[in-house]
């Protein structure tokens, strides 16, 4: 899918479920790596990750369009258009909307694993934790890297 079919799409994404023409652009944004699109207000410009469409397909793809067609038209309208807005989760719920997108499966979540010596309770952790100042929640007992 290049620029102008992704513009089209949603166009069509726009009349589907929102019953309003899209007069704003969309692009593709290769360097967005932890969200699924963002909206510009000050461009009126919808970015989206490229990554969501070649990892997830055309359905996550729709819903991440449709959640920022939710922030473009209230902004438009001159609305609350943040994420904690009542109108906008009350817009999310009418459109079928996902408040938010899948984690890629290609990005690596917890990149470090503790475990207890004591009670065996395992820690994910993205970052590294330093094992000689934190001990386990649980037990106190202390945490070996695995």
């Amino acid at each position: 899918m290049d620029q102008h079919q992704l513009l089209l799409w949603t166009k069509e994404l726009s009349k589907t479920y929102f019953n309003r023409e899209f007069h704003a652009d969309i692009v593709f944004n290769g360097r967005l790596r932890t969200t699924g699109g963002r909206y510009i207000p000050s461009k009126k410009l919808i970015e989206i990750n490229r990554k969501y469409l070649d990892e997830l397909g055309l359905e996550e793809l729709k819903g991440i369009i449709k959640h920022e067609l939710c922030h473009h038209f209230l902004h438009v309208e001159g609305k609350p258009y943040h994420h904690r807005s009542k109108e906008f989760r009350q817009l999310l719920k009418e459109t079928g909307s996902p408040r938010h997108c899948s984690f890629l499966p290609s990005i690596e979540r917890e990149k470090y694993i503790y475990q207890c010596r004591k009670c065996g309770l395992e820690y994910k952790r993205r970052r590294k934790v330093d094992t000689k100042r934190y001990s386990c929640g649980k037990c106190r007992g202390k945490l070996v890297q695995k």
